[in-house]
């Protein structure tokens, strides 16, 4: 067996690695959009030739590791995707999304719901813990790593000359005691690992709980001053963590009489998703489903569903919460709320993951006082704060928790990837310091025989 890099190689977008048998048989893990190409959903460069691909195996729905599936089927892949039941749900809802947006920005013709239901069609939900043959001599086992509902590391066995062998894809690796998802499950063992770094340098801070973190924001914002409360939010896990929050508060009557506006349609599709696999969720969600309470509805939410109702939002002067997306602030109904709002000085905006250079979201994170909507320049008055607490990554720590949890020997090879370049390197130093390993920083396109 040769395992080849074809992404996510000294970067954090492009997930996408090859598993080649001696007789050719070819694995695809994970087969992701690389953000970097700025025709990364419909025109990538593939560099290996799709038809030649037995079977594609996918950690979780993310764009950056799911994205290029439908194009991947375009170019000629005839097999099949094997993930867990909730990442093809929520990947069919983020491969139609995609398709919308790309369309939107280039007059391509595609029809969305055509295309996800095409790459769905593709998909066959594997059953997590349970060890499933792709062939006689090849064993898949999905183990769930949280990060996103369904999200999974995956342990790969086989026989090569009589000796049997295992590689661990970590996926990108949940942290303990998030919002509403289970902490990772333990790992089997495996000679070779490859392990996401994108926290490899970095601790998460504070010490506060979402629901202390999100209840004390909420009263600066809206009881304190007269106030509105912006949360740009990606559509998929993010808004459902911080909807079971604000939950929580109103259930334990810690929530102000004040409306919620939930204005995302792809999230509201994305909690229907949360909701049909409870059994995905951490404890605590699970018995609050089992007492018959809501995850995520509460009297003061209020969805909205059209362009004008979001749009109406504007008019509406009390105090109140608006969940929106996109995240980043690069596009989606939450920029209409950010423009609106960002010289409103009884405003806050309270930004709850990274934002990539080049967007609103990451000119607010780095303080800029003045930011650009097309071609109009703005002064920002809002109050700007941003929290790690929803973060879906495990950090430095989490990261180093997961490979420690195998026994110590000196022949593993790990190999790292889903990285900014230092925080790589900074990791590697740290394995290479405080464990027994043979560490490997792989560029693109380089092969290693297993």
């Amino acid at each position: 067996m040769k395992i080849t890099f074809l992404g996510a190689t000294r970067q954090v977008t492009g997930s996408m690695f090859q598993l080649t048998t001696e007789e050719g048989y070819s694995i695809l893990i994970d087969c992701g959009s690389d953000f970097s190409d700025p025709q990364y959903s419909y025109s990538p460069a593939f560099p290996i030739d799709p038809s030649t691909v037995n079977v594609v195996l996918l950690t979780h729905a993310h764009i950056d590791h799911s994205g290029y599936i439908p194009a991947f089927i375009r170019a000629g892949f005839k097999g099949q995707v094997l993930t867990t039941a909730p990442t093809a749900a929520l990947a069919e809802l983020l491969f139609e999304d995609n398709a919308s947006i790309f369309r939107s920005r280039t007059k391509i013709k595609i029809d969305p719901a055509e295309e996800a239901a095409m790459a769905a069609d593709r998909m066959v939900p594997i059953k997590p813990n349970q060890p499933f043959s792709i062939r006689e001599d090849i064993n898949v086992t999905f183990i769930p790593v949280g990060h996103l509902l369904g999200a999974c590391s995956i342990h790969i066995e086989w026989v090569s000359k009589g000796n049997k062998k295992s590689i661990l894809f970590s996926g990108d690796i949940g942290r303990k005691d998030y919002p509403l998802l289970s902490n990772p499950s333990p790992m089997p063992d495996a000679d070779y690992i490859v392990l996401e770094t994108t926290y490899g340098n970095r601790l998460h801070s504070g010490d506060d709980s979402s629901v202390e973190f999100i209840e004390r924001i909420v009263k600066e914002t809206c009881v304190d001053q007269p106030g509105r409360l912006i949360i740009p939010s990606f559509s998929l896990g993010r808004t459902q963590s911080l909807l079971y929050t604000l939950q929580q508060l109103s259930l334990q009557h810690r929530l102000p009489k004040i409306k919620v506006f939930a204005d995302s349609t792809l999230a509201a599709a994305g909690t229907r998703v949360y909701e049909r696999f409870v059994s995905w969720l951490n404890p605590q969600a699970r018995a609050l489903a089992s007492s018959g309470h809501s995850l995520f509805d509460f009297d003061q939410l209020i969805p909205i569903r059209t362009y004008k109702d979001s749009k109406l939002i504007s008019n509406y002067n009390e105090p109140c919460i608006i969940l929106s997306s996109s995240g980043m602030i690069s596009g989606g109904k939450v920029q209409h709320h950010i423009r609106q709002n960002i010289q409103n000085p009884y405003c806050t905006i309270l930004l709850v993951g990274y934002s990539v250079a080049g967007t609103i979201g990451n000119d607010l994170l780095t303080g800029k006082k003045v930011i650009q909507f097309k071609r109009k320049k703005i002064p920002v008055d809002a109050r700007i704060v941003y929290t790690d607490i929803y973060s879906g990554h495990a950090d430095q720590k989490g990261l180093l928790d997961y490979i420690e949890q195998f026994p110590k020997r000196s022949n593993r090879k790990v190999f790292l990837v889903h990285g900014e370049w230092q925080s790589m390197q900074d990791f590697a130093a740290i394995l290479n310091t405080t464990n027994s390993l043979d560490v490997h920083m792989p560029e693109k396109g380089n092969t290693y025989e297993l």
